[in-house]
């Protein structure tokens, strides 16, 4: 898709998570408007989004005022003030905006969003924690993990595999794993087939279920 194709996005608290999101967002190209009531992150994301507006967005007055309708995907990236978060979801989800990401600072903040109309919920400070947990394990150079424990991984490549093709190393059938691609240094990124060879120091991108990864990993 490209920039001009993407639809506007309307981001709620430019904090540490939503501030986040709101870049990138803008680097990939998409319009963002970003809203919070702190003068001062409101200054610091000036250049960076489409337009940044100094505003309370537990106001379905203001809301309306600043056009909130008018955007399909709204972000509301308000964690700790769980009563400002609520409010924020139950307008912008009475304004009839069907795609709503909200932050949860907890598992019954979350089920109240989920139930007032917010369409996904995270967990920024828990998933971040996962994931360094997973890289402090030294072969795991990187780890996204999904919510039905399967996850994809960047890791050094194991010893036992090393010098033999990925036919006869069977990962899949051995660890559970699949090895999607190997990167090696100086080189491009390469898609495994069966007949890759694995030398040492080959970075190895795997899929596969959690455990299974940590198993792998760990041989």
């Amino acid at each position: 898709m490209s920039a001009d194709m993407r639809k506007p996005v309307l981001v709620v608290g430019l904090g540490r998570f939503g501030g986040s999101v709101a870049r990138r967002l803008a680097s990939m190209g998409t319009e963002v408007m970003g809203v919070d009531c702190d003068p001062e992150l409101v200054q610091d994301h000036a250049e960076h989004l489409t337009k940044v507006v100094e505003a309370d967005c537990t106001d379905p007055a203001v809301l309306r005022q600043l056009g909130a309708g008018d955007f399909a995907t709204a972000v509301v990236g308000i964690g700790t003030d769980v009563e400002a978060s609520v409010l924020t979801v139950l307008a912008l989800a009475d304004m009839g905006i069907t795609n709503i990401w909200a932050k949860a600072s907890n598992a019954n903040h979350a089920r109240i969003l989920e139930r007032i109309g917010a369409t996904h919920v995270v967990f920024p400070e828990e998933r971040m924690g996962e994931r360094v947990a997973h890289l402090l394990n030294e072969r795991l150079l990187d780890f996204i993990a999904f919510d039905d424990e399967f996850a994809i991984a960047r890791l050094s490549a194991p010893e036992p595999i090393i010098g033999l093709p990925l036919v006869t190393s069977a990962c899949r059938k051995k660890y559970n794993v699949t090895v999607v691609g190997v990167k090696r240094a100086g080189e491009a990124f390469i898609h495994a087939v069966p007949d890759t060879i694995i030398f040492p120091d080959d970075e190895l991108v795997v899929s596969g279920k959690i455990k299974d990864i940590e198993r792998f990993s760990a041989i």
